[in-house]
């Protein structure tokens, strides 16, 4: 079970993060913790027209962590609120609740599915995606629509 972990496409993902580091003039960031584990994500964004239209990450978190967090830098830009909600959503509900898979922009997030077995790791892999949806909510304004658990863990 751990090669389905830790599987090559995972790995892959980790060894080559898209949109590492910060950006110089954000419209807005944020930062999230994964309590059990201590990874951290701190995300940069520029918004134009309700879409994202820059991005940049710091990840310090595990292999599935920054798996996630590669898929999101590969696919955000052009996202809206509420693609990075849907997809969030349901890489809980995949992670969670034997959900299916994100479909859309972010249907790559299936290869995550073999986490929910392990739900330990639940709250690092879902960071990314939580503080890009907080991030993305200050620089439009949008108000919380939900609250997620993915940082109580």
């Amino acid at each position: 079970m751990i090669d389905d972990l830790y599987s090559a496409k995972i790995l892959g993902l980790v060894a080559n993060m898209p949109r590492a580091g910060r950006l110089p003039a954000p419209d807005a960031s944020s930062e999230k913790v994964a309590k059990l584990c201590g990874s951290k994500i701190t995300v940069d964004v520029v918004v134009e027209d309700g879409k994202v239209v820059d991005f940049a990450q710091d990840v310090s978190a595990c292999a599935l962590g920054q798996a996630a967090a590669a898929i999101l830098g590969q696919n955000v830009i052009g996202a809206e609120l509420s693609d990075i909600e849907l997809a969030r959503d349901s890489l809980a509900a995949m992670l969670k609740a034997n959900g299916s898979p994100p479909a859309g922009r972010f249907s790559e997030l299936a290869v995550l599915e073999p986490v929910k077995d392990y739900p330990a790791r639940h709250a690092s892999t879902l960071l990314a995606f939580e503080a890009t949806v907080e991030a993305v909510r200050q620089a439009t304004g949008a108000a919380e629509t939900r609250t997620s658990t993915a940082g109580a863990a």
